[in-house]
């Protein structure tokens, strides 16, 4: 008989909580090996539309939002257990249905903000040797699904997550994913691809998935030589073969060279058209605290870029807006870092990036160009009883001949407080 994904899932939980249930849960490792942090971040988002005839003018909210993070340690024995909790809380301080949206804090279906929102989660784990398997709620940040941290609070997932590191050098990765519950939400939902703009993707009548297999590896050929595989599969919308190779030349003192290529395939499982290739390639030079940064990415296809809602992708010009992944859109990038430690300040930096894109097939026809404009300048605290305080400021200006044109600040102050 083959059980359905949601039923594999309380399957793999159940065995899982059953084995951790029966193992020594007074072990040493399994206490002293445990830590929790909780951290505090605030954040103010203003995203102002300024396209002719936009439905709403700006988007500006601001919220407290709260991460607290609890892992155990291994249990003794040739099988350890443990157990990790994870709990999201955000409150809003400020917002209105006229101004929602920014994606901060969750709404209603009429706009209204809620005053909280939260999720909780349990991971139950396992671990023999070098590889370990994770049941419960996850966090996988891995070329094929990404979970989205560029809010209040982050995205996650609920699945099953086997992860070997048994061969020196090699990771590998095999799992199942069956919900995500988005940043701005309290439940947990069905999976989606993302699908609008010009994109392209039609979506026949599955919209909606409850079983994401990946699997895939990451080898370390060399010091200087990395280079990764992976398979992801949303089933009955799409399948994606994912590749990368990242190499770093020294060149001298405080020298170096990296080179990033990255190619993903993409194609239907049934349920949808999609079908796109996808090659990008970030070359950076990087001398004392300076850092630049040249890159391109082309898309061809029947469609755009297909990847979960709601989450991140490994496109090279995924930005703090875009990521220029439409149908045929070409893109390139420049971008300069700065690590102010190089001229005596510690924990202060700046990045600032330009990329613009064009040759965009739009669905009702003709070409669609954008751009996008990016400044980060971020500091933290090095010392004094404000130690570990983090404070950046991000500013981004979008312009398109078929999408929004959008000027946009955030502000995040946070503070991360180890509680044992």
């Amino acid at each position: 008989m083959q059980l359905k994904p949601l039923s594999r899932f309380f399957l793999f939980s159940s065995l899982a909580a059953s084995a951790l249930g029966t193992s020594t849960m007074a072990s040493a490792a399994f206490l002293d090996d445990s830590k929790a942090t909780v951290e505090a971040r605030n954040f103010y988002m203003n995203r102002d539309f300024r396209q002719s005839g936009a439905p709403q003018s700006k988007a500006d909210e601001w919220a407290q939002g709260f991460i607290l993070k609890m892992e155990s340690g291994y249990t003794d024995g040739p099988i350890g257990f443990g157990v990790d909790a994870l709990g999201l809380l955000g409150v809003k301080l400020d917002s209105s249905p006229d101004r929602s949206g920014t994606g901060v804090l969750q709404r209603d279906s009429s706009g209204q903000p809620s005053d909280d929102y939260g999720t909780a989660g349990l991971t139950a784990k396992a671990k023999v040797s070098n590889t370990t398997l994770h049941v419960g709620t996850l966090q996988p940040i891995i070329p094929v699904v990404m979970r989205n941290d560029s809010r209040l609070l982050p995205s996650i997932y609920r699945g099953a997550w086997l992860q070997s590191k048994e061969v020196d050098g090699l990771t590998l990765d095999v799992g199942m994913l069956d919900r995500t519950s988005y940043r701005d939400s309290s439940d947990y939902e069905e999976m989606a691809v993302f699908a609008s703009g010009a994109r392209n993707i039609v979506l026949g009548s599955t919209k909606t998935s409850d079983e994401f297999l990946f699997a895939g590896g990451k080898y370390q050929f060399m010091p200087e030589l990395t280079g990764s595989y992976y398979y992801g599969a949303l089933d009955g919308i799409y399948k994606q073969h994912n590749t990368q190779l990242v190499h770093i030349m020294p060149i001298g003192d405080n020298q170096s060279f990296k080179t990033d290529l990255r190619y993903v395939r993409s194609t239907d499982d049934g349920g949808s058209n999609v079908d796109n290739d996808a090659f990008g390639a970030l070359f950076t030079y990087k001398i004392g605290g300076h850092g630049f940064t040249g890159g391109y990415q082309t898309l061809s296809g029947d469609t755009g870029f297909a990847y979960i809602s709601g989450g991140d992708n490994m496109l090279v010009n995924l930005l703090q807006i875009n990521d220029f992944g439409n149908e045929d859109e070409k893109s390139w990038q420049v971008r300069y870092d700065y690590d102010f430690a190089a001229a005596g300040i510690p924990g202060l930096s700046l990045m600032t990036r330009y990329v613009s894109g064009d040759n965009v097939n739009l669905a009702g026809g003709g070409e669609g160009k954008e751009w996008e404009r990016d400044t980060d300048i971020a500091y933290v605290v090095q010392s004094g009883p404000l130690k570990n305080v983090g404070m950046k400021v991000r500013n981004a200006t979008v312009r398109s001949n078929f999408g929004s044109d959008i000027n946009e600040t955030r502000l995040i102050l946070s503070y991360t407080l180890a509680l044992w």
